[in-house]
């Protein structure tokens, strides 16, 4: 293991190199836009009480209602953050933490 840390300091030609991201995103661009636009729909048009996205009705929309993808939970939280969207609570809503919306 020294060894290969050595030359990977030194930048040696035998030292190993990134391959790259270990897989590719399961929802490419055009599918992620596709899945905004059903958010943008609110829950409510989902069949969801209140404007509240939590990342376990947003998979269920992943999942069964347009993308027919599974993803976990924690996948989808994690995909929502990696393109930009943060967890918030609407300014006449109490707070509960676990709401996410854009």
């Amino acid at each position: 293991m020294q060894r290969w840390r050595q030359a990977w300091d030194e930048g040696r030609p035998r030292a190993p190199r990134s391959q790259g991201p270990a897989s590719l995103p399961r929802l490419s661009e055009k599918r992620f836009a596709r899945l905004e636009a059903e958010l943008a729909k609110g829950p409510v048009a989902h069949g969801w009480e209140g404007r509240r996205w939590a990342p376990s009705r947003v998979k269920t929309v992943i999942g069964r209602r347009r993308l027919h993808l599974v993803h976990t939970t924690q996948g989808v939280r994690k995909l929502l953050v990696r393109n930009g969207w943060s967890c918030q609570v609407p300014a006449d809503a109490p707070p509960t933490g676990r709401v996410t919306t854009r």
